[in-house]
C-alpha cells in the first residue's frame, strides 16, 4: 500500500482549510489581516492628537505616557490568556469576544471626560486586540494558502508575513492626524470603533476553524482520559477476577503491573513535535473520529510550554533583542509627535504626514526584509548540501546592523538641532526600514527555532515586546526633557547595538545551544 508522510497539522479533517476554494481562502485571509490592523492602528492613530488630548483633559506628560505604556504591556501579555481560552471555546469565539471588548473600549474612550477613563479604556482596547496579530493564537488557518508554508519559509508567506500588523502603524498617524484636524481627537476613537465593528460583522459568518484532530492540547488531554479510563477498567476487571477465580500467578501479576506502568507512561508522555514528527499513514486514509472530552484548566495551562521556551539560552537572547528593536519603534513614534508639536509647531495633520515616512519605512522593511531573509536562507541552504537550520536566517540581519545605530543617532541630533523637517523624515525612514528588516528575521527565527511550540514562542515574543515598549514609553518624556532628543536617541542607539550583539551571538552559537536543549528534551521524553 502506498504511504505518505504527514504530521498533526496535516491530518485529514472535516472541512479541511486545504480543500477550500481559492476565493474562500483569500476571504478568510483578508478578514484576519484586517483584524491584525486593529492593534497597530489603536497604538498609533492618536499619537498626532496627544497635544490636543493633554490640553482638553488637563493631562500630564506622565499620564499620557501611561496611556501608551499600559496599552503596550496589556497587548503584549494577554495573548497567552486568549490562547488558553481558545482551547475551551474555539478560535472564532475568542475573536468575537476579544474584538467586542476592543469595540467597547473604543466607544467609551471616544466619550470619556477624564484622562483616567481614557487610560482605562486604552487598556480594554489592548486586551481586546491582543490576539489579532498572533494568528496562531487566535485562529487555525493552516493550509489556507497554496503552497503551504514550511517552518523555514515564513517571512514572505501570505499568512504569516508581518505586513498587515505593520500596515496599521504605517497608516495610523496619517489617519489620526487627518481626523483630528477635521474634527477632534475623539474622532480617532470613533473611526476605530467603526472599523472594529466591520471586523466583527465579517467574522460572524465564519465557521470555527478549531480542529480537535490538529490540537496538541486536545490530543494530550484525550490520551490522559483514555489512560485513566483503561486503568479503571483494568482495576475493575482485576477485582472481578479475584472474586471469581483463584489468585493469579506471580508472573501474571507482574505482567499486569507492567501494563499499568505503560499506560501511565502514555498518559504522561509529552505531545509530539508538530513540525518535526513524521508518521506513516495510508494515502487518503481518514483517521477515526476522536472522542469528545471536556478540557479543564489543567489541560490548557500555558505556563509549561512557556517555561520550555524561556529555558533555552538562544530563545532568551533573541527575545531580548526582539523586544529592544520593537521598543525603539514604539518609543520614537510617541516622542516624535511631541517634538514636532512643541519644537516645530506642527498641526496633527502635518505630524501625521511626517510620521508617514516612518510607517513607509516599516512597511518596506517588512516586505523587503522578509524576502531578503528568504534569499539568504536559500543560498546558505544550497551551499550546505540542501540542509538548512534556523540560525542561517539571522545572517540576513548582518548588512543592516552597522547603519541602524547611525540612523538612530542621526534622527536624534537632527531633531535636537531643529534641522529642516526633510532631514527628520529621512532619518525616520532609514531607522524604521533597517530596524524592521532586522526584526522580521528575528521573528522568523523565533518561530523556526521552536518547532512544535511556535504559539507560546510568539506569545513570549509579544510579551517581551510589550515590556520593552512599556519601559520605553514611561522613560521617553523624562529622558527627552532631561537630555534632549540627541542624548535620548544616542542611548537608544546603544541599546540597539546591544540587541545586535545578541543576534550575532545567537547566529554564532545558537545552533549548538538549541540542539543541546533538543537532545536533553528527547532524552527526558524517552526516559
Amino acid at each position: 500500500m502506498q504511504t505518505a508522510t504527514t504530521d498533526i497539522e496535516h491530518v485529514t479533517v472535516t472541512d479541511d482549510p486545504r480543500a477550500w476554494s481559492r476565493a474562500r481562502k483569500w476571504t478568510v485571509l483578508a478578514t484576519v489581516s484586517a483584524a491584525s490592523l486593529i492593534a497597530g492602528l489603536g497604538g498609533n492613530i492618536y499619537n498626532p492628537a496627544i497635544p490636543d488630548i493633554q490640553r482638553e483633559l488637563n493631562a500630564s506628560d506622565g499620564t499620557m505616557a501611561l496611556s501608551l505604556s499600559l496599552y503596550a504591556i496589556f497587548q503584549g501579555g494577554v495573548p497567552l490568556l486568549w490562547s488558553a481560552l481558545s482551547e475551551f471555546g474555539g478560535r472564532k469565539n475568542v475573536y468575537l469576544l476579544s474584538t467586542a471588548l476592543c469595540l467597547l473600549g473604543c466607544i467609551v474612550a471616544a466619550v470619556s471626560k477624564t484622562i483616567g477613563v481614557l487610560v482605562g479604556m486604552r487598556c480594554i482596547q489592548a486586551i481586546g486586540c491582543a490576539p489579532h496579530p498572533i494568528s496562531g493564537t487566535a485562529t487555525d488557518l493552516r493550509g489556507t494558502s497554496s503552497p503551504p508554508a514550511s517552518p523555514l519559509n515564513r517571512p514572505s508567506h501570505p499568512l504569516l508575513a508581518p505586513s498587515a500588523p505593520v500596515l496599521g502603524p504605517s497608516l495610523g498617524p496619517i489617519i489620526g492626524g487627518a481626523l483630528t484636524d477635521a474634527f477632534d481627537w475623539r474622532a480617532t476613537f470613533w473611526f476605530l470603533a467603526a472599523f472594529v465593528a466591520l471586523v466583527i460583522l465579517a467574522f460572524l459568518p465564519f465557521r470555527d476553524t478549531f480542529r480537535r484532530e490538529r490540537s496538541l492540547t486536545y490530543q494530550a488531554a484525550l490520551r490522559r482520559r483514555r489512560a485513566q479510563r483503561d486503568a479503571k477498567d483494568s482495576e475493575a476487571s482485576s477485582a472481578t477476577q479475584q472474586l471469581t477465580t483463584a489468585p493469579p500467578a506471580a508472573s501474571e501479576t507482574a505482567t499486569s503491573s507492567e501494563e499499568e506502568e505503560k499506560r501511565a507512561e502514555v498518559a504522561e508522555q509529552p505531545a509530539r513535535d508538530v513540525e518535526k514528527q513524521e508518521e506513516a499513514v495510508s494515502a487518503g486514509e481518514v483517521p477515526a473520529p476522536l472522542d469528545v472530552v471536556k478540557l479543564s484548566l489543567a489541560d490548557v495551562n500555558p505556563l509549561k510550554p512557556v517555561w520550555k521556551v524561556l529555558r533555552r539560552t538562544n530563545n532568551i537572547a533573541i527575545l531580548v533583542a526582539s523586544g529592544l528593536t520593537f521598543g525603539f519603534i514604539y518609543c520614537i513614534s510617541y516622542t516624535c509627535a511631541l517634538t514636532l508639536s512643541h519644537s516645530y509647531g506642527y498641526s496633527p495633520m502635518t505630524i501625521g504626514l511626517v510620521l508617514l515616512s516612518f510607517g513607509i519605512g516599516s512597511l518596506l522593511g517588512s516586505l523587503l526584509g522578509g524576502r531578503y531573509s528568504d534569499y539568504v536562507f536559500r543560498n546558505l541552504k544550497a551551499r550546505n548540501g540542501g540542509t538548512g537550520y534556523p540560525e542561517m536566517r539571522l545572517q540576513s540581519t548582518l548588512p543592516f546592523m552597522p547603519v541602524l545605530p547611525l540612523a538612530i543617532v542621526g534622527y536624534g541630533w537632527v531633531c535636537e538641532e531643529r534641522v529642516h523637517v526633510a532631514a527628520v523624515c529621512a532619518m525616520l525612514f532609514l531607522s524604521s526600514f533597517f530596524d524592521v528588516c532586522i526584526y522580521t528575521s528575528t521573528l522568523a527565527y523565533i518561530v523556526d527555532a521552536n518547532a512544535g511550540r511556535s504559539s507560546p514562542a510568539v506569545a513570549m515574543n509579544s510579551a517581551f515586546r510589550g515590556l520593552a515598549a512599556f519601559v520605553g514609553a514611561e522613560v521617553a518624556v523624562p529622558l527627552q526633557n532631561a537630555i534632549g532628543d540627541g542624548g535620548s536617541y544616542s542611548l537608544w542607539a546603544g541599546l540597539i547595538l546591544l540587541s545586535e550583539l545578541l543576534i550575532v551571538l545567537v547566529w554564532w552559537r545558537g545552533k549548538a545551544w538549541r540542539e543541546r536543549w533538543e537532545q536533553r528534551e528527547r532524552r527526558t521524553a524517552g526516559a
